[in-house]
């Protein structure tokens, strides 16, 4: 691999249980593409995969993934948190990963001045890397891209290439809003789908810009839509707000709450433009919030937060200028020596 220090660490979680079918091809393609993609544009990154409670510990995840080239401008880096670890827990039984205390296992430990926490099912847009090459981040800052979901047919044996074509001409749905009209939001996104509109959105975003409060605005713009699969920030930010709540059940809006935390503590939101997005692969068992029986099923089976107990705190601190105040110094298991295997 390319010896220069990081410029972002890409911060993922998983294990080797095939979770929503198909994990190791979309985790492969989401690998070789960023792989690709660092190559292609001279990026030196690092991805930091946390495995999480593998099933069996003679099949680490960097037996499945293949090793990086010394040529590669991508580094990668194991870390190995095992069940003995996990099995503290409450709800260990019925949750196999902690997803976001595993995130803050890798943000603790990420080389690079910049850190994107994000998902293993994932590509992105050639657009959005090239941005992200030119090395414009900035600290007080936090950056957010639209999520595009894509049918799980994508063929993991194509090239980089085919596979984004493949993405940019199948997307299902999209997630997130569009930067320049975060407070005129339409979820289907028929307001935006006519350039012609663009003048009369813009003097009514400016309007309300008007109307409401600074706090009102950020909160009411506020991109958290998928935020779990794209959220970047400086090291220093990510510390800044303490990483995610290590909150000891299912990952839902805990992530958003590190949105919440940004605000709250003057850290800017930057949403990148539609063609900047990230491409999420379909699976099995992941959040739908569009079937309202299999939700009662989903919250049956896992202890979750309800969104509106966060949304008000998340308010709070916001206009508080204060934080949740539930991590402890060591989040992120910081004062556990854990396996590092580099790939």
């Amino acid at each position: 691999m390319v010896d220069s220090k990081p410029y972002i660490s890409f911060v993922v979680t998983s294990r080797n249980d095939n979770h929503g079918g198909d994990l190791r091809k979309r985790m492969m393609i989401f690998y070789k593409g960023l792989i690709h993609q660092c190559n292609q544009f001279k990026l030196h990154c690092e991805l930091i995969m946390v495995d999480w409670n593998s099933p069996n510990q003679d099949e680490l995840l960097n037996k499945i993934l293949p090793p990086v080239s010394e040529s590669d401008y991508l580094s990668v880096r194991y870390i190995i948190v095992p069940p003995e670890i996990h099995n503290k827990y409450r709800f260990s039984e019925d949750l196999n990963l902690y997803q976001m205390i595993a995130k803050n296992v890798g943000i603790r430990r990420a080389k690079a001045e910049f850190i994107l926490c994000t998902n293993i099912d994932l590509l992105f847009s050639d657009a959005l890397f090239e941005e992200l090459a030119k090395r414009r981040l900035e600290k007080g800052k936090f950056y957010r891209a639209n999520r595009c979901d894509i049918p799980a047919t994508i063929n993991e044996h194509d090239s980089v290439e085919n596979q984004l074509k493949f993405c940019e001409e199948n997307i299902i749905k999209r997630l997130g809003k569009i930067p320049h009209f975060t407070l005129i939001y339409d979820e289907k996104g028929m307001l935006f789908k006519s350039p012609v509109f663009n003048p009369i959105l813009r003097l009514l975003n400016w309007i309300k810009t008007k109307t409401i409060s600074l706090d009102e605005a950020m909160l009411r713009s506020m991109d958290s839509d998928a935020c779990g699969d794209f959220t970047m920030m400086s090291k220093v930010d990510w510390e800044k707000i303490e990483g995610y709540q290590e909150l000891e059940m299912y990952s839902l809006h805990i992530d958003t709450m590190a949105l919440y935390s940004s605000l709250a503590q003057g850290i800017e939101q930057v949403i990148y433009p539609r063609e900047m997005c990230s491409y999420h692969i379909a699976h099995e068992e992941g959040w739908d919030p569009s079937n309202a029986v299999e939700q009662l099923q989903f919250y049956n089976r896992r202890p979750s937060l309800d969104w509106w107990v966060v949304e008000a705190a998340g308010r709070q601190i916001v206009q508080d200028k204060s934080k949740f105040d539930m991590n402890r110094e060591d989040w992120g298991l910081n004062t556990i020596k854990l396996e590092e295997i580099i790939g």
